[in-house]
């Protein structure tokens, strides 16, 4: 098998993760409920998570880090928290459902005004409507990459634009955290969105959200803190504010792995590794004319995803030859990024996504561009 669907999760991980989540399953208690060895430990993985993933993304802190099962969970939490009743969002086409659909839910529900601010036919981000689209806006909630195209925009000045506003900002980062260099702290934003099980190279039921200091985000859930049980509300201080329940310490063991591997590594490193990928199999189909490429409208760099689609063939059934004829994994169709097709082309035929992890290999960028050429002889 070749993997190269790790814009959805990546399945090889170091062997330190693997080994850290079956510790822990054999050894830890609940997260701070309770003062034996099997709570404490269970805490102290947690922590060290928290400061793993404080030190590789810029955040201010640990206490910081507020954990959540994914970035979905994470942008729901930030988006409910940090847009009132009524106030004005923003976000772009290149956005995933998992920040426009919470945006189309406090518009239909809370009574939110919503502007989406249009990307051209290779995905570059229209600035100059940016500037007037947030004029009033509360929140711009923004993602750092699409996860269409891999292409990665300039956050730092649309935290600008935004913050010259008066709008909170809210960056999806889960194409970039681990992948592509990201320091919430130079990027100036409020609230970086992240999960644990892509480029972090953690188990999946991971992720969470960096919040700056003094942005104050009310919480979705409440119930369980371990602490403050006389309270009738939940905790307002971080990270508790943001994690009622117990939190997945075994998984969170696991993403404090992954996350070492990628600090170890260098973040810089991986990145240019996936893009030289990016780069080798494009430069492979360039001269294919069946095979069309998408995307290179970012104005930031770009992350190890290569987004195509072969003659008029339905993405799923190139998808499907990949895997049957050749063993490669991909993802065809709309991948949750409905606004981005539309822009592109392609909302009808979907798209063939390639993505690639620190462990893809130039052979298997190889075979696959092989793989690709054959279909566009064999079935286009």
């Amino acid at each position: 098998m070749i993997y190269l669907d790790n814009a959805a999760t990546t399945m090889k991980k170091p062997d330190e993760v693997v080994e850290a989540v079956a510790r822990a399953m054999t050894s830890f208690g609940g997260v701070g409920r309770g003062v034996h060895p099997a709570s404490v430990a269970a805490g102290m993985a947690v922590f060290e998570a928290r400061d793993a993933v404080a030190a590789l993304l810029g955040a201010p802190g640990a206490d910081r880090v507020a954990f959540a099962a994914n970035a979905t969970g994470a942008l729901n939490i930030a988006i409910d928290g940090l847009l009132p009743d009524g106030a004005k969002a923003v976000t772009t086409a290149a956005s995933h459902n998992s920040v426009l659909r919470p945006l189309n839910k406090a518009r239909d529900e809370r009574g939110c005004a919503l502007e989406v601010v249009p990307v051209d036919a290779r995905g570059a981000l229209d600035y100059e409507a940016l500037e007037r689209a947030v004029r009033g806006a509360s929140l711009v909630a923004v993602t750092h990459a699409s996860n269409l195209t891999g292409d990665v925009y300039d956050a730092a000045r649309i935290a600008a634009v935004a913050h010259a506003a008066g709008a909170a900002v809210v960056l999806d980062a889960a194409q970039t955290a681990g992948a592509f260099p990201l320091s919430m702290a130079d990027l100036g934003v409020d609230v970086v969105c992240f999960t644990g099980h892509k480029g972090l190279l953690g188990p999946q039921g991971t992720g969470g959200l960096c919040v700056a200091e003094g942005v104050d985000i009310a919480p979705l859930l409440e119930g369980g803190s371990g602490t403050h049980s006389f309270d009738e509300r939940h905790p307002r201080f971080m990270p508790e504010a943001l994690e009622a329940g117990t939190l997945n310490a075994h998984g969170l063991a696991g993403l404090a792995a992954g996350v070492g591997y990628v600090a170890q590594r260098g973040v810089t490193d991986i990145a240019a590794h996936e893009a030289a990928l990016a780069s080798r199999l494009e430069g492979a189909l360039a001269d294919v004319s069946a095979v069309k490429l998408y995307g290179g409208g970012g104005d930031a760099g770009h992350a190890g995803i290569v987004a195509l689609n072969v003659g008029d063939l339905d993405s799923a059934v190139v998808a499907d030859y990949l895997a049957t004829e050749w063993g490669i994994c991909t993802r065809a169709g709309a991948h949750c990024a409905p606004l981005m097709h539309e822009a592109l082309g392609t909302a009808a035929q979907g798209a063939v996504r390639v993505s690639f992890s620190p462990f893809t290999t130039v052979e298997e960028i190889d075979v696959c561009a092989e793989a690709l050429v054959a279909a566009a002889h064999d079935i286009a």
